[in-house]
């Protein structure tokens, strides 16, 4: 057994999931610090008192890590190596109960939203002066900045809501204080996030306003990019594109996942939309923002997805020849209107769709990809790996889009820096470049 000590504990946050889940996972390390505790993020070291496990309860893969994660900590409780246990996050606040019963292990389930208690329970206190404060995970030059929590839209397929609440927006200064506090740390890109960027104000100020909220951000000085991150497309603010073209600090870069295109998916997923709105939008976007790189992810498998119905998606995915693409087979979850609906379509047809999807989006991204070859673009670079640099340029977002690499050999560049390149090669998903 380890030896009790009076020192307050050693904690290893482990997140899974979403970027979401690990802001949060940001904002209890800087409590924790706050409270004198050491702390470290996703630590393979065994040298810990306490774990604590944020999960993500998306869908069925999501809660199988999550599970699976909980039971190899359990485990190393049961031998020794740990001394608590503690499970936060989507996957706690949707089955906690559950969870209690079968992995009794863990020595308690908090919620999404239970923060203070989670504390209480390290004997830690809630500093509420530190509200938006963090302790980053990410590389130091960008953070995920969420402006909003919880959902109020319908879809049929999402277990968000039951997660995370009902939609609830920070008011624009409490986010510009935040930002501030982050340029003065080294942060030079903002990735903003939430559950739906386009709702946020309608709570606190009856009208959208996630313009009036990037135009206040564009002012903090240290940052340079602003990036945005899970809009959807129904109601979208038209005032907030006309914004992304004024100001150049702000990414031309769009996270909107679409999900479907067919108007009997769109219809029974409750979205709200058509895809000739859908579409209407996509030109908007694109004319008011030119050059702008889309990304938007899609759902294979939704109960009564006929071939029709998929064969409707993929030939509006040839069409509109999105910058960026991810797919989801169809997750049936409990709770959800969509679990109502007979999840008829095989786990193995899901797949082959997915898959087909994936094929056509792959020879779109080579054919943009080879487009940029002689342009110069500029990057931030994220690390140094093996023989490269490794960069983003302002349409791709960390973890999921492409990156530049450039030779580091006779090439002098610093984690964080901006630097001017000139793409050389090309294949799907990545860029080579040399320094200007």
């Amino acid at each position: 057994m380890r030896t009790k000590t009076t020192k307050p504990y050693k904690v290893n946050v482990v997140t899974l999931g979403c970027s979401k889940n690990l802001y949060d996972s940001e904002v209890l390390m800087g409590q924790l610090k706050a409270n004198n505790f050491e702390v470290a993020h996703d630590s393979n070291e065994d040298n810990f008192d306490v774990a604590i496990i944020n999960t993500c309860g998306f869908i069925d893969e999501a809660k199988q890590e999550s599970i699976d994660t909980i039971m190899n900590f359990a485990q190393a409780k049961e031998n020794g190596l740990i001394d608590k246990l503690y499970v936060t996050g989507c996957l706690s606040e949707r089955y906690g109960g559950d969870l209690r019963k079968e992995i009794p292990e863990v020595d308690s389930f908090f919620g999404t939203r239970d923060l203070p208690r989670l504390l209480k329970a390290l004997k830690a206190d809630y500093k509420k002066e530190l509200l938006g404060e963090r302790l980053l995970s990410t590389p130091a030059h960008y953070a995920y900045f969420k402006i909003s929590e919880g959902c109020d839209r319908p879809c049929a397929f999402c277990a968000i809501p039951l997660m995370r609440g009902k939609h609830g927006s920070t008011p624009i200064e409490d986010l510009v204080e935040r930002a501030q506090k982050l340029a003065a740390q080294g942060v030079k890109e903002l990735i903003l996030i939430a559950q739906d960027l386009t709702y946020y104000g309608l709570d606190i100020y009856k009208k959208r306003r996630l313009a009036d909220l990037l135009r206040a951000l564009v002012q903090v000085d240290g940052i340079e990019w602003i990036r945005l991150h899970y809009a959807f497309p129904a109601g979208f603010p038209m005032d907030a594109l006309q914004v992304m073209a004024e100001e150049p600090k702000i990414c031309n870069y769009l996270d909107i996942p679409l999900q479907h295109a067919s108007d009997q998916m769109l219809k029974s997923m409750r979205r709200g939309i058509t895809q000739k709105k859908t579409n209407e939008l996509l030109v908007k976007i694109r004319e008011t923002v030119p050059g702008i790189a889309i990304r938007t992810t899609l759902i294979s498998g939704f109960p009564g997805e006929s071939e029709e119905d998929f064969q409707t998606m993929l030939k509006w995915v040839e069409e509109q020849r999105f910058e960026r693409l991810g797919v989801f087979n169809y997750s049936h979850e409990e709770d959800t209107t969509a679990y109502q609906l007979n999840d008829d379509v095989l786990a193995e047809v899901k797949q082959e769709r997915t898959d087909a999807i994936m094929e056509l989006q792959s020879n779109i991204s080579l054919a943009k990809n080879t487009e940029l070859i002689g342009k110069q673009l500029k990057v931030i670079i994220d690390r140094a790996e093996g023989d490269y640099f490794i960069g983003r340029t302002e349409f791709d977002s960390p973890e999921v889009d492409n990156e530049v690499l450039i030779p580091i050999e006779e090439n002098y560049l610093r984690v964080g820096d901006f630097a001017e390149v000139r793409i050389l090669e090309a294949d799907m998903y990545d860029l080579k470049a040399e320094l200007i």
